[in-house]
């Protein structure tokens, strides 16, 4: 399967900047390589306080309820807004894979991991359509405000289910198809309803719901076995 830069370049995305209702993304998604100052000043716009505010990272770490010993996959970490958040929580207990399509923040995210002395997370340069995460190596998959740039949903499910431990689940977090104050375009968004029905078709089962994040829905599912 064959996709544009641009649209690799999109993939990136789960950190990104996001455009207020009625405006394209796309200006604000990953940029390129090349592009350093931008990207430091991207990166840096990712951990604004306005942001925590309503993606609440905190309370969807605690949520997720990760135990000593538990391995964490991020998929679309971009440089680690979640991943290293769960790193530090999980300890040299745990571990963290952060996956991301996009190189300049793969390079990004392993220097904040020296910066922050981390030695529990593992980078992962990924495909659109294959994270490459070992097979059967997560307890916890989470993915952020990424769904909706997979380019084909279903099957990227059940790529994520190979990679899950027996009792593994998966947590997708991303805007509700309304008008918010936040996200990208309602045409680019994947209602919660629509989600499910892929997940179905991928063989995941709706286990949990958590409801305290303002703009988005986040939903925890098992495979079914």
């Amino acid at each position: 399967m064959k996709f544009s830069l641009s649209a690799l370049l999109l993939l990136g995305a789960i950190g990104a900047r996001l455009a207020p209702p009625g405006q394209d993304p796309r200006p604000q998604s990953t940029p390129p390589p090349a592009a350093s100052a931008d990207l430091a000043g991207y990166i840096a716009s990712l951990e604004e306080p306005g942001r925590a505010e309503w993606q609440k990272p905190d309370e969807v770490i605690r949520a997720l309820k990760l135990l000593p010993g538990e391995t964490l996959c991020d998929v679309g970490s971009g440089p680690g807004y979640f991943a290293l958040r769960a790193a530090r929580l999980l300890d040299a207990s745990g571990w963290v894979y952060a996956e991301d399509v996009e190189a300049s923040m793969i390079d990004a995210l392993r220097d904040r991991i020296s910066q922050a002395r981390l030695s529990n997370v593992t980078p992962i340069l990924g495909l659109p359509e294959d994270p490459l995460l070992p097979r059967a190596s997560c307890d916890v998959i989470l993915v952020v405000n990424t769904y909706h740039l997979f380019p084909n949903g279903p099957a990227f499910l059940r790529r994520l289910g190979k990679s899950l431990r027996p009792g593994g689940r998966l947590a997708n977090i991303d805007f509700h198809k309304r008008e918010t104050p936040q996200g990208p375009v309602l045409a680019r968004r994947v209602a919660r309803e629509a989600f499910l029905a892929d997940a179905q078709r991928a063989s995941f089962k709706l286990v949990a719901e958590e409801k305290f994040l303002p703009y988005q829905y986040f939903l925890l599912l098992k495979p079914v076995r």
